[in-house]
């Protein structure tokens, strides 16, 4: 398995246990030692098991099983493979403090960094398209 696989793979391991542990404190509410405001990080829950873990779970099966590209460059461009994880976890991280920071302070500025955040994301799924459509061919 290629280097780029397992650390995209692993990457999404990590962001399913953070979505989990996201999930389980949506799941307690609101209790003594957890302010309400919990229900901010929904979006938050969503985008961590969506973007972070199915998603780079899927590009990093994708760079490692998809039919080669060519010779001297089996799996396609290493740039476009390194701006699909650089957007997808900037973007995403970036998300995941801007998204409940909107929330709870609408007026701060926090809508320009969740645009970024999105602009990330999408730069990140376009150079993932990019690098893989070559590669889906017929034998």
């Amino acid at each position: 398995m290629p280097f780029f696989s397992r650390l995209v793979i692993r990457t999404s391991l990590v962001y399913l246990a953070a979505a989990l542990v996201t999930g389980l404190l949506l799941a307690a509410g609101p209790i003594r030692w957890l302010p309400a405001t919990v229900a901010v990080l929904n979006p938050v829950y969503f985008h961590l098991f969506m973007v972070g873990w199915v998603t780079q779970l899927i590009v990093g099966v994708a760079y490692w099983m998809f039919p080669k590209f060519s010779r001297t460059q089996p799996r396609g461009s290493a740039a476009l493979a390194w701006t699909t994880y650089l957007g997808l976890n900037l973007g995403l991280l970036l998300r995941a403090v801007a998204e409940p920071a909107l929330a709870l302070d609408p007026g701060g500025g926090w809508g320009q960094m969740l645009a970024l955040a999105a602009l990330l994301q999408w730069l990140g799924g376009v150079a993932f398209v990019a690098n893989t459509w070559p590669r889906v061919k017929e034998k």
